[in-house]
């Protein structure tokens, strides 16, 4: 976290794969709409220098766009265009030196969304040929300029059931060099498919997708005055753990010192029997974590699935969203009624912590860590304390605090003696505007606070409180040994096709023994005969 008023230490953002997309077009989504919260005069906390960058484009329009790299497959990007928008006026020049008669064969572009077109719209609308026409939109650091009605509309679009791709909910606009694709896999399809470790992995032997990649983290990097580190969103479950598995190590080859933080997701797992696409998914799970935590200053596996190996567990539910099923945990909104106090929400929580594991290690036995970071958003500063009357008896020790964070450090210490923690509390919600799904329960109200009873008519949700965690739990330990044992009994040779693709069997065996020596670095005191006795049989 970093707050205003300093020197920004700015981060680079790699996206590597669909389903990273999905989650990334979302998350700046919503960093877009904290933009414009700063913009009607709320107190920054968070500097976005650090995620954002300025720019000019050739008409000298300034921009202020993602530091971002993202690489998907051919066919993942809808109407998007590879270039982005911003810099329209770049026109390629199409003549050619033949004499003889030409034929124009010109095919109409993806049609966009209903969402797609009313952004347009409020931006500027669309050129005769159909490009972006950025006319009307500052699209500069000064977010004061903004049109109040593109981020506070409500209209309702439903995208959920329409939506094939992630660029069909992406609001922002990037940069020229974000985008990056990778045109040798198909995004959807039976053939051509980005599907094993090795396959990621060789791509980035090839020279020519290397030196791209080099290319644009050399753009991002030298124009930063102080670079922290990166954040990386990539798939485990395809092709693009192979990916990530090679962009890790080079940054951490190539900008040694810099802090990486990693993000390992997986989309949710339909269990309808075991085929050999699980034991892929399985193989690409393991491989990636244990790559890409070798080579990041941290990495956390998130998903909604309650694990991650072959037969999965039922997805996690939240007490207050409603999706269908399309170590980190959070409480998606945080469960606190309007107008209540932080010492009486966190009250209701002395058996249980308020959030859901979010990383597919199971159920917690208990919510014991050895660290955690905190960090709680979206309570105003006149419900952070008690407000009981003077001389009245304190309910608990958490009603005798005299600041929210005093508050929030002093649960965490109760729920979790012995732990190292860190807290951050900060006033400002999270923002959710359109195109975010409005799966929120009838019981919140526009922002995200319970209501006693259901109101009269249905509103939209339009922000809510959130609390997120994350953990160094023992809860670790039983998820990565159980993936190691799912695979530890099984021949994998008789996927010799997983092989082909560029890793060997020999590789694949000492990252499996690998995993195992990871699992048990989260192990407790509690668990070590259990272990011994594996080991024994083994």
């Amino acid at each position: 976290m970093f707050e205003a008023g300093g020197t920004p230490r700015a981060a680079l953002t790699l996206q590597l794969g669909s389903y990273a997309g999905f989650v990334g077009a979302h998350w700046w989504n919503l960093q877009d709409a904290a933009l414009c919260r700063d913009s009607e005069g709320q107190e920054r906390k968070i500097c976005p220098d650090v995620l954002y960058r300025a720019g000019r484009t050739l008409s000298r329009q300034e921009t202020y766009t993602p530091r971002l790299i993202l690489m998907d497959l051919k066919g993942s990007l809808n109407s998007l265009k590879e270039e982005g928008c911003l810099y329209g006026d770049m026109k390629r020049d199409t003549s050619v030196a033949w004499p003889g008669n030409l034929s124009t064969h010109q095919e109409d572009p993806p049609a966009k969304n209903l969402f797609l077109q009313d952004l347009s719209k409020l931006e500027g609308g669309v050129s005769s040929d159909g490009d972006f026409s950025p006319r009307a939109l500052p699209l500069s650091k000064d977010v004061s300029q903004l049109p109040k009605q593109l981020h506070v509309s409500q209209k309702g679009h439903q995208l959920e059931g329409s939506a094939q791709v992630w660029s069909d909910y992406l609001q922002v606009r990037l940069h020229p060099r974000s985008i990056f694709m990778i045109h040798q896999y198909n995004y959807d399809g039976e053939s051509s498919q980005l599907e094993a470790f090795g396959q990621g992995e060789s791509l980035l032997h090839d020279s020519t997708y290397l030196e791209e990649l080099e290319d644009r983290l050399h753009f991002y990097v030298e124009e930063c005055d102080y670079l922290q580190g990166f954040q990386i969103l990539c798939d485990l479950n395809n092709g693009f753990s192979g990916v990530g598995a090679k962009v890790t190590e080079l940054l951490h080859d190539e900008y040694s010192g810099r802090g990486i933080l990693t993000w390992g997701l997986t989309p949710i797992i339909h269990n309808v029997g075991v085929s050999w696409k699980d034991f892929y998914r399985l193989m690409n799970t393991v491989l990636g974590i244990v790559h890409l935590s070798t080579h990041s200053s941290l990495f956390c596996p998130l998903s909604l699935n309650g694990s991650l190996g072959l037969k999965p567990e039922a997805p996690v539910t939240l007490p207050y969203v409603h999706y269908d099923v399309v170590a980190a945990g959070a409480a998606v909104p945080f469960p606190m009624a309007y107008g209540q106090s932080l010492p009486d929400a966190l009250c209701s929580y002395q058996l249980a912590v308020p959030w859901t594991p979010l990383s597919s290690c199971g159920e917690q036995k208990d919510s014991c860590c050895f660290a955690q970071s905190v960090v709680l958003r979206g309570i105003g500063k006149e419900n952070h304390i008690s407000n009981l009357p003077p001389g009245s008896q304190p309910k608990s020790a958490l009603h005798v605090c005299e600041t929210g964070e005093e508050v929030l450090g002093s649960y965490l210490h109760a729920r979790c003696p012995g732990t190292f923690s860190t807290s951050h509390l900060l006033q400002g919600p999270c923002k959710v505007l359109p195109p975010y799904p409005q799966f929120f329960s009838a019981l919140l109200n526009k922002q995200g606070f319970l209501l006693d009873k259901l109101p009269s008519c249905s509103m939209a949700v339009e922000s809510i409180p959130v609390l997120t965690a994350l953990q160094s739990s023992p809860a670790l330990y039983s998820a990565l040994n159980s993936l190691y044992k799912e695979l530890h009994r099984v021949d994998v040779q008789r996927w010799a096709s997983f092989f082909s693709a560029g890793i060997e069997l020999y590789d694949f065996q000492e990252a499996l023994h690998e995993l195992r020596t990871l699992s048990q670095c989260y192990k407790t005191s509690s668990e070590l005969d259990e272990s011994e006795e594996e080991a024994d049989s083994d």
